[in-house]
């Protein structure tokens, strides 16, 4: 018999954390009757300049199925929590997190970049992709390298060998929910498997923390500049050299004015 939910919630409290926000992210949705392509990533809002949505995209789920499948699979990888003694643990759960949800958003991009460009294939450059599933495989990849023993439990009776998770998810996703992002779900199965094999390596909390400053700072940005939501107390203008843009900040008159290099065809805001 299983320790109690209490218990497990201790056990993993950054887990834990992270469906409540998923839980609360889409309760929130449902109750504004928010779409997909309100918060969903796709290549055509990005080269608008909608960066946030590589984080937004990441935490938004539409369906409550598929709320409930990535939040019991994720339940289940958050055993990474406990495995301190492999050299894994808390931080080294929220650090890597982190990379997952900011590092697989991008890739997905580059796939969809290289699917249009390359091989002219115009369906990826209006696809919308929304939810936590590039962190959950990207998850069970690393687990299937660090602890290859463990079971990965859905839904409380479905067990699968974690050393064949990952392929195996993939390809039963992308048969059985052919709108399943199947883009989405590799690039977090490569992405896992660079963390695991130390492709991607040296996160601590300075450079977590200074991950989430710019991933702040940026978001704010491109959400001022695309109009997706207003700060009152930020501007973003141009000055009389097109190369030099000018942020000012309402209210205590100081202007900050950063020199850059003009780039040919490219708005500087």
């Amino acid at each position: 018999m299983g320790n109690p939910l209490f218990y497990e919630i201790l056990e993993k409290p950054a887990t834990s954390c992270i469906i409540g926000i998923c839980g609360g992210i889409w309760y929130y949705i449902q109750k504004k009757n928010i779409g997909y392509q309100h918060v969903g990533l796709s290549y055509e809002t990005v080269l608008e300049g909608q960066y946030w949505r590589v984080i937004t995209s990441a935490f938004s789920h539409i369906s409550v199925l598929h709320l409930v499948f990535n939040m019991s699979a994720l339940w289940s990888l958050g055993v990474v929590e406990q495995l301190g003694h492999l050299g894994l643990g808390v931080a080294y759960y929220l650090h890597y997190t982190l990379v997952l949800v900011v590092v697989s958003g991008l890739l997905v991009l580059g796939m969809y970049h290289l699917l249009i460009q390359r091989f002219k294939i115009e369906y990826f450059r209006r696809v919308t992709a929304v939810g936590y599933s590039c962190v959950v495989f990207g998850w069970m990849t690393v687990l299937s390298v660090k602890q290859p023993s463990s079971k990965l439990d859905l839904f409380g009776f479905l067990s699968l060998p974690i050393s064949f998770a990952p392929l195996e998810s993939l390809i039963f996703t992308w048969i059985i929910v052919p709108q399943a992002s199947f883009v989405g779900h590799l690039s977090g199965i490569i992405v896992g498997y660079a963390i695991a094999w130390g492709l991607i390596h040296g996160m601590t909390s300075y450079w977590a923390a200074s991950m989430v400053g710019w991933i702040a700072v940026v978001s704010a940005f491109s959400l001022k500049h695309s109009g997706a939501y207003d700060f009152d107390f930020l501007e973003i203008e141009s000055i009389t050299d097109p190369s030099l843009p000018c942020i000012r900040f309402i209210g205590d008159g100081r202007t900050l004015q950063i020199s850059t290099v003009p780039v040919e065809g490219i708005q500087i805001v």
